[in-house]
């Protein structure tokens, strides 16, 4: 008797087989067409002791770990081996993807350890709180709080250099790092951020298959449907969702003016592709340095996929 396999799924639409990168393929293949979709689960937390996007490479070894306890949740800071410069350490803020819903304070220490060793900088990757039991505001509100301990305490505790912090983030936390950028620009007076580095961000939280959407919405991994799930649990009330400080794409020109130069890394397949560039075209027309990376062939998860 000839054994039948399951049907994926997750299977890879006709439309976009053609234009995807044959590795993404091939892992997609073998690790990811009979995962179960999250959203078309029950909600449960144990959700979250999946990886929120697997093949991700290990972390590299660093000089110190430590986690250090905030009001909600903790940071997790990476320190570089060997001498501090005599100013101390360059730090670089981190917030992990997941849609505001999975992930956790370990997702992604691959990328961490990789930028403390490769920036020489102390790396602090922010546990926030994830909805849908704690919706927006509260990762916003522990993104703030992460930059101003930072800005108190990072000196004597991590020893280092308060002018020279940098933010960034992936997938939803890559919106948090935007968000990050204009509320320290926000400040009176500011909190000057040295750069903002933004992979494949979520910068508008009203977007849909009827506008930015459009192109990839038959893509792998980030459908509509998981996505428009992650919106629900984060935003549950739908007038909070043309903030500014829940979509940055509706930041007024006179605050973008004042964010730091960017780098945004987008992937030719996902959703958010549009909402990233035109993010992008928004803070060039208020004057600000921005350079993206265009991934060809690549959907929303390939960027975590360096294993």
């Amino acid at each position: 008797m000839t054994d039948i396999a399951p049907a994926p799924k997750q299977p890879l639409h006709p439309s976009i087989v053609q234009r995807l990168d044959p590795e993404y393929i091939a892992f997609h293949t073998a690790h990811l067409q009979h995962l179960t979709p999250p959203h078309t689960l029950p909600w449960d937390p144990t959700l979250r002791n999946a990886p929120a996007v697997p093949g991700g490479s290990e972390p590299l070894e660093v000089g110190v770990t430590r986690d250090i306890k905030m009001t909600y949740t903790s940071l997790r800071t990476f320190t570089p081996p060997g001498e501090p410069p005599e100013d101390g350490w360059p730090v670089f803020i981190y917030f992990h993807g997941g849609g505001w819903t999975l992930g956790n304070i370990a997702s992604e220490s691959s990328f961490s350890t990789r930028m403390c060793i490769g920036a020489k900088a102390v790396v602090i990757s922010v546990d926030y709180r994830l909805a849908p039991e704690n919706p927006y505001p509260a990762a916003v509100e522990d993104a703030i709080e992460s930059l101003d301990w930072v800005v108190q305490h990072g000196k004597t505790e991590l020893n280092v250099n308060t002018t020279q912090i940098a933010v960034g983030g992936s997938s939803s936390g890559g919106n948090l790092a935007a968000i990050l950028a204009l509320k320290a620009a926000e400040r009176t007076p500011p909190i000057p951020l040295l750069f903002q580095l933004l992979i494949v961000p979520v910068t508008d939280n009203t977007a849909s298959t009827a506008d930015l959407w459009a192109e990839n919405q038959h893509t792998a991994w980030l459908s509509p449907e998981r996505m428009l799930w992650f919106r629900h649990n984060y935003l549950p009330n739908e007038e909070d969702r043309t903030k500014w400080d829940a979509s940055p794409i509706f930041a007024p020109a006179e605050l973008l003016e004042k964010v730091p130069k960017a780098w945004i890394a987008v992937a030719e397949l996902d959703i958010l592709k549009e909402e990233g560039v035109r993010y992008s075209e928004n803070m060039r027309e208020a004057g600000v340095e921005v350079e993206v990376a265009v991934y060809e062939g690549g959907p929303h998860p390939i960027m975590a996929m360096d294993g």
